[in-house]
């Protein structure tokens, strides 16, 4: 199977890493490269010293990405800074290719419309990396709310707090696309993780107001601190929602809360554990998730990849869903930077619901 990689640094090289694994020799490998840095990283991020990127996955390197897409790749990972995304994908999409996108779609809406075209056009593979997805234990959370066990939602709080130079040891943490404007980064874009789950358990709220900036003496110039309050009506329930992002804790925190009144259940994505509680407040369900190795939701989202893409299945997340979180962040990011309250609906950038 022929892969283009558009971006080889850290998620870029997972993805190569775990092809690899699925496919073995079997897999040949081609990127469109600008800067064409080649050190090798290990899952852990540290750097494989004296080890050669292209040497050792055998990688066919193009400066060109019309020269690479000649080569006709069945699939195309695009793992470069989201302000990059678009017009590459938008290539692709023009030329045939079934396309790995890497959360977030862009950092703005500009051409977003011209690519949902091109893709539903031609009947395109598109899949968003929102591999959170394809966590076991927030897959639980999904089904208990499809249940109904929370009952009328109450309350949800999601937090994730983490250091941003402690992201990548290997690079200084200033020239990473998430400390810098003009790459599409701040803590809302970079940690859209949460966007996303939101989005899948609960759809797109009726307001929200984000209040933050950049808070702390990280040098950078972009917010680095984000709370954004939500306001969801449906069927579950009017209740409210409470995101805190920063790019600050040490140590780091990541969690999702659900209180309903008739259970609640929280989710440590840190510690790997899910507790669920009933109506009188029993813990009636634990989860350490042992064996659990993060590198999994990845291996589980490549193969559900390429399964789309030898059967013609659609994907987890496809192009709308990543638009939808996207608009979700944008919004808070308008909050942010208007200080307003911005109203969200179900309408997408085409103007369909």
């Amino acid at each position: 199977m022929k892969i283009l990689f558009c971006g080889l640094g850290g998620i870029g090289q997972r993805h190569l890493r775990n092809l690899r694994l699925l496919l073995g020799e079997s897999l040949e490998v081609h990127a469109y490269r600008v800067r064409g840095q080649r050190i090798k990283l290990r899952d852990n991020l540290t750097v494989d010293e004296g080890a050669d990127l292209e040497k050792d996955y055998g990688i066919q390197v193009h400066h060109e990405l019309a020269a690479a897409l000649a080569q006709q790749p069945e699939a195309v990972f695009i793992c470069n800074p989201n302000a990059l995304h678009v017009p590459v994908a938008l290539e692709c999409a023009r030329a045939g290719v079934a396309v790995f996108m890497e959360k977030p779609l862009a950092s703005d809406l500009n051409g977003l419309d011209e690519l949902l075209v091109e893709v539903e056009k031609r009947n395109l593979l598109f899949h968003v990396g929102y591999n959170f997805r394809f966590h076991p234990g927030l897959q639980r959370l999904k089904t208990l709310l499809e249940d109904g066990f929370f009952g009328r939602l109450v309350s949800v709080r999601s937090e994730i707090g983490e250091y941003l130079p402690n992201w990548h040891r290997y690079e200084d943490y200033r020239q990473m696309y998430a400390a810098r404007a003009d790459q599409g980064g701040g803590v809302i874009l970079s940690q859209i993780h949460e966007m996303d789950l939101i989005y899948w358990y609960f759809g797109l709220p009726r307001s929200l107001s984000t209040h933050g900036g950049h808070l702390s003496g990280l040098e950078i110039d972009v917010e680095d601190s984000a709370s954004s309050l939500m306001r969801f009506e449906g069927e579950r329930g009017c209740f409210p929602l409470l995101l805190h992002q920063d790019f600050v804790q040490r140590p780091p925190s990541r969690k999702f809360r659900i209180v309903g009144d008739a259970g609640c259940a929280e989710m440590d994505l840190i510690a790997n554990r899910l507790c669920v509680y009933d109506a009188v407040g029993e813990l009636c369900e634990q989860n350490d998730f042992a064996g659990f190795n993060r590198n999994d939701m990845f291996l589980e989202q490549a193969r559900h990849f390429l399964d789309c893409l030898g059967s013609g299945n659609k994907p987890v997340v496809d192009l709308m869903a990543g638009v939808q979180s996207l608009r979700l962040a944008l919004a808070a990011r308008r909050s942010l930077h208007e200080g307003c309250e911005v109203q969200l609906s179900e309408v997408n950038i085409l103007g369909q619901r």
